[in-house]
């Protein structure tokens, strides 16, 4: 009886959801507390479900789910807590995740750094793309595996016990209490992963956090195909060869985008392509420098994301560590690089540099001349060997446009990888997919890097793939197109208000190509202690925030996106995208996206009447 409520109610809502619930790649902020995130959606949900309540109204009015399409959305969240209903679980011990290798991974990972055993049992053949020989010797992970007849066949064993099972239908599962994990692998959709028992409820939270730094949840397409399957209803057919038509169509695309004749690698999400780069330049450096200390080297208030993801893979490889490269303010990124790849050279380590330019979230572009010097210089070890040369890693999703891995480009003799989150420009905020590329000289490290691509399971899904083809042709005519927007509000800004402090580039680096959509925005403060003159920019930011939303609700939001396709975006760094980062190495200033496509004159009307009131 139970159940027949339960999938007649979700029938409902799958019928009168928003729309956004399928098309939004971003959170709105405003409705959106992070302590609560999932939790006070479903508590929200769970009140409607008892009143049997779907309206539309009432389902756009539930607070945002989650922090992003990566963490969790609207419908991963309701599939969650259906199964969890039909299940007799609670909605938390239920994770729907887009990759079918990722939920292993996640409590392998927590096992490693507990010290504690697992065994990896299965039924069938495991999917050919898991690959235990690789997870034991480059990600450090330890397991037994063993084959299985059935469930039942399951017994004791100190310490987890996975069960994967693949299945083509979303529903009811056959628990056995000698599972601790029980993850059913859909083909085409990720996998489900349910936490049984009490005793396993404390590793929830860290598979949800490996979840939000290293693949994504399952789609909302995804997620809204296997919540029609579990109310019986067809799902549309997935033509293969549509999705490599689409792949041929964006790989082009990069290629005329980048200046690159390599092959591009398309990952369901930025922080999952460059998982996979951190990953394949690991095993790299285990088969080409036998013995010696792998160093990254990231910015400390970088995107959290990054920063967060690199000390995480440092966690569990011992001869792994994450250096600290201070870029903004005031300090200068290409002094930065020399002077940690000095210290590098000395110790005989394999040096890797992430980094973003321009940098975020002050928009800052070093000089590329001396950038190429420094990562050119030739450097010697202690002992008067010829130093590793660094893999310099570039997150350019600022700006995609610039061709530093060309022929001809900047960074064309130095050994780089470009990567892209394609949340932003790429798909317009269509879709999270993420691609990277590689120059020349970095060609040989490709191979590696779809290795552990595949093996994560995090290609990008074919929706996403359609996205990008969709979206990518016309992506640098967007880039010209929001950046005059921007140039135009940074320079009304200047001029109404002018004891703002914004970061932006200069018109000379805009002519060099780097055109960028967003700036940063440090308004004029006052108070006799740092305290005070903190504490009074922080509330003039929410204010100037909080005026622009309620003014122009259609266009202006608080949010974290970038690029896309229409509208002006407002967020504080701090409190979203470094979320992770050091409490001292934040920056709560305002950073500001526009688009190609928005009311320039309303927005400076309601800056104006702002500056009126301070």
């Amino acid at each position: 009886m139970k159940e027949n409520k339960v999938l007649n109610y979700i029938e409902n809502v799958l019928e009168n959801m928003p729309t956004d619930w399928l098309r939004l790649t971003t959170h709105r902020l405003d409705i959106y507390d992070e302590k609560l995130a999932k939790t006070q959606f479903l508590d929200r949900f769970e009140y409607l479900y008892s009143s049997n309540n779907s309206e539309t109204s009432a389902l756009s009015e539930l607070p945002t789910a989650f922090d992003y399409i990566r963490l969790g959305h609207p419908l991963s969240s309701i599939l969650e807590w259906t199964i969890a209903e039909l299940n007799g679980l609670k909605p938390e011990n239920v994770i729907s995740i887009s990759s079918r290798t990722v939920p292993v991974l996640a409590v392998l990972r927590k096992n490693l750094l507990e010290n504690k055993n697992t065994q990896i049992c299965y039924t069938g053949e495991l999917p050919e793309f898991f690959d235990p020989e690789a997870l034991k010797r480059v990600y450090g992970y330890n397991f037994e595996l063993k084959k299985v007849e059935n469930l039942e066949e399951i017994s004791g064993y100190d310490g987890s016990t996975i069960y994967i099972s693949p299945q083509d239908e979303i529903g009811k599962v056959e628990l056995n209490s000698h599972v601790d994990f029980f993850i059913s692998v859909h083909s085409h959709l990720g996998s489900i992963l349910l936490v049984n028992g009490e005793q396993n409820e404390s590793y929830i939270s860290e598979i949800q956090h490996v979840r939000r730094r290293e693949t994504i949840a399952m789609t909302p397409a995804d997620s809204f195909s296997a919540l029609q399957q579990l109310v019986g209803k067809s799902t549309a057919n997935r033509q293969e060869n549509t999705i490599e038509a689409n792949k041929v169509k964006v790989i082009e695309s990069i290629k005329k985008i980048t200046g690159t004749n390599t092959k591009a690698l398309l990952a369901s999400s930025g922080l999952s392509i460059q998982y996979a780069i951190m990953m394949g330049l690991i095993d790299d450096a285990l088969e080409k420098h036998k013995g010696k200390d792998i160093k990254f080297i990231v910015p400390p208030n970088c995107y959290g994301g990054t920063n967060d993801q690199a000390r995480r893979v440092a966690a569990c490889i011992d001869n792994v560590e994450v250096v600290d490269l201070p870029v903004d303010g005031d300090n200068d990124m290409v002094q930065s690089i020399d002077t940690v790849l000095d210290r590098i050279a000395k110790e005989n380590a394999v040096p890797y540099i992430i980094a973003e330019i321009p940098t975020n979230p002050r928009v800052e572009v070093p000089d590329l001349e001396k950038l190429k010097d420094v990562l050119s210089k030739a450097r010697k070890s202690a002992t008067g060997e010829v130093a590793i040369d660094p893999v310099f890693i570039l997150d350019q999703t600022f700006c995609p446009n610039v061709q530093f891995l060309a022929k001809d480009g900047i960074l064309s003799n130095i050994r780089t990888i470009s990567y892209v989150s394609g949340s932003k420009f790429p798909s317009g905020g269509k879709c999270t997919a993420g691609y990277c590329v590689v120059n020349d000289k970095a060609e040989a490290l490709l191979e590696k890097i779809e290795k552990h691509l595949v093996l994560c399971d995090n290609e990008a899904t074919g929706l996403q793939v359609q996205l990008l083809a969709e979206q990518l042709p016309s992506m640098n005519q967007r880039i010209k197109d929001a950046y005059r927007n921007t140039r135009e509000f940074v320079n009304f800004i200047r001029e109404t208000l002018p004891t703002a402090k914004i970061n932006f580039v200069s018109e000379e680096l805009a002519q060099a190509g780097f055109t960028p959509s967003v700036f940063s925005l440090d308004l004029p403060t006052k108070g006799e202690t740092d305290e005070e003159r903190e504490a009074y920019k922080r509330k003039l930011n929410q204010k100037l925030i909080d005026m622009m939303i309620n003014e122009i609700p259609n266009e202006s939001k608080y949010c974290v996106s970038y690029g896309q396709l229409k509208g002006c975006y407002w967020t504080i760094p701090a409190t979203s995208t470094q979320g992770t980062t050091k409490e001292d190495d934040k920056d709560y200033i305002a950073r500001v996206s526009l688009s190609p496509n928005l009311d320039l004159e309303h927005h400076k009307k309601v800056f104006k009447d702002f500056v009126e009131q301070i």
